[in-house]
């Protein structure tokens, strides 16, 4: 496994194809491990695993925790190898913006939803920063976790949009065996904090159950789990349309959820079927 800090080193090594990205900010867990194992399955033996660890100043905003979050590069480098990477891609800050970025990619409006509606700015950051690890890393394939579907379904309208020669591959969200989804940001939770976490996850498996009988009780269902909480605030709970569009009739839909726990924010969803 080769670690790189510049983008000269990256472009120095060498490209074998096929070749599958993921990128990441670091603090990595199991989540980020299946999605590297998935990178390693899908490219096969002969093909390459690139790893990309920033912690994106642009996706922040000023009261948010760019500070705080966990910088963990030694460990982040044992996960690595024990995936498979080939190569992992660690810039400074400077590196990857040498002059404050004044031409950023405009998401569109449906960063102004959800996420967007909380964290006004955000996908911008997210959506440059992807972008410009697309175009150094020049990948075949490109993963990104489930977890993060707002994110998930930006990056899609972004490769689609400006006809970027990249397979965007969705791999599902990697949970506890309580039902916690995993994210770097869990170990902020005190023990007593983490156990009320767990509501978000009952309040999405609740909306699901009750798919069969429509939006509105799908709704009620993860409300009544949500209300039994009150110390977890919620930011927004809402049922869209696999695109993130509004649901129109039955079929397949997804049920978001953001909140705060704490001090700690998390998000989270899940796949329904409504009858």
């Amino acid at each position: 496994m080769r670690l790189t800090q510049t983008k000269a080193e990256l472009r120095a090594a060498a490209a074998i194809r096929p070749r599958a990205v993921v990128m990441t900010m670091g603090a990595l867990h199991e989540g980020h491990a299946a999605l590297l194992a998935e990178a390693r399955e899908r490219v096969g033996p002969d093909g390459s695993v690139v790893l990309t660890i920033f912690v994106n100043p642009l996706q922040f905003g000023p009261t948010e925790d760019f500070d705080r979050y966990p910088r963990t590069l030694a460990s982040d480098l044992a996960i690595a190898k024990n995936e498979g990477v080939d190569l992992v891609f660690n810039p400074s800050r400077d590196e990857l913006y040498p002059n404050e970025p004044s031409i950023t990619v405009h998401p569109g409006p449906l960063a102004d939803e959800l996420e967007g509606m909380v964290r006004p700015g955000h996908f911008a950051g997210v959506l440059t920063v992807v972008s410009k690890m697309l175009h150094l890393t020049a990948p075949d394939l490109a993963l990104f976790g489930e977890k993060d579907y707002q994110q998930l379904t930006l990056i899609r309208e972004m490769v689609c949009d400006l006809d970027m020669d990249v397979d965007i591959v969705p791999v599902q969200t990697v949970r506890e065996p309580d039902g916690l989804a995993l994210s770097s940001r869990n170990r902020y939770l005190s023990e007593t904090e983490r156990d009320e976490a767990l509501v978000l996850y009952r309040a999405l498996t609740a909306g699901a159950k009750a798919g069969m009988n429509g939006p509105d009780a799908v709704m009620s269902a993860a409300h009544a789990e949500l209300e039994a909480v009150p110390s977890v605030k919620i930011d927004y709970l809402a049922l869209r349309a696999p695109d993130l569009g509004p649901v129109i009739g039955p079929g397949e839909a997804r049920m978001l959820i953001a909140a705060r726990v704490g001090s700690t924010r998390l998000i989270d969803n899940i796949s329904i079927t409504l009858r």
